[in-house]
């Protein structure tokens, strides 16, 4: 009984092995989806000039590309694990360079909205 009951420790045990070699080696399917996703938000951060203005907006948008890039090599090289969590720093990255543009654009309407209001005020023409 003692035997068999190492027997089953010692299956189990190289069983979480085999399980924790193949996920550090970065097992499992490529992260197709995910690269789609973040290529998609730098797209859609390029779209609002997020590469031009403001400077942090641009800081942003190229380590969103620069962890695509990375992913992509850890795709070839079969790390899909590293690759996986490349995409989700990317993703976060191009979504903050949106952010960061439209909260600039919001900043300038609002500028110009009370300069509006302020040359109302004083009476003079729009």
């Amino acid at each position: 009984m003692v035997s068999g009951c190492k027997a089953r420790w010692h299956a189990a045990g190289l069983l979480i092995s085999v399980a924790l070699g193949t996920a550090a080696c970065g097992g499992g399917a490529p992260p197709s989806e995910r690269l789609v996703n973040a290529e998609s938000a730098i797209r859609g951060a390029i779209e609002i000039s997020a590469n031009v203005s403001p400077p942090r907006a641009a800081l942003h948008l190229q380590l969103a590309q620069e962890q695509v890039d990375k992913a992509k090599r850890f795709i070839a090289d079969g790390l899909h694990q590293r690759a996986e969590l490349a995409l989700r720093q990317a993703q976060a990255d191009a979504e903050l360079a949106i952010a960061l543009a439209r909260n600039e654009e919001m900043k300038k309407r609002a500028e110009a909205a009370r300069s509006k209001v302020d040359r109302l005020r004083s009476g003079k023409a729009l």
